[in-house]
């Protein structure tokens, strides 16, 4: 069973920048696709960005394209969500997700490992 643990939240100002990290344990950590989803209090829990094993693939949602950008780097068992020209509607609570199958789905579905979530908060 893999353990995510994410960490790289906290407060920004609108137009600053946050980098989240998932540190990623228990399993292949290279055979893996990884997401990161957000929530806020009382709405559901939606897609940020994903990335395929190879990190050759990516996908993004519409609301952080050009804005956020999704890597990996696999001999550190590790993802990265680089968030740039933060806005006040970013605010949420950030989910790392893995899935076994190695792709970079956009569904919470396709996803079979989650972390605990970092806050992020963005002021005006």
């Amino acid at each position: 069973q893999v353990q995510l643990v994410e960490s790289g939240g906290g407060l920004a100002q609108a137009g600053g920048s946050l980098r989240l990290s998932c540190v990623a344990s228990g399993r292949i950590f290279s055979s893996y696709g990884m997401g990161w989803f957000r929530q806020v209090p009382g709405k559901e829990r939606e897609f940020a960005a994903a990335i395929g094993r190879s990190g050759g693939s990516t996908q993004y949602a519409d609301s952080v394209k050009g804005r956020f950008t999704i890597s990996r780097d696999n001999a550190k068992n590790t993802v990265y969500l680089q968030m740039n020209s933060l806005k006040p509607d970013d605010t949420a609570v950030y989910y790392c997700a893995s899935n076994r199958f190695g792709y970079s789905g956009t569904l919470q579905s396709q996803y079979d490992a989650w972390g605990q979530g970092t806050q992020v908060t963005v002021s005006s």
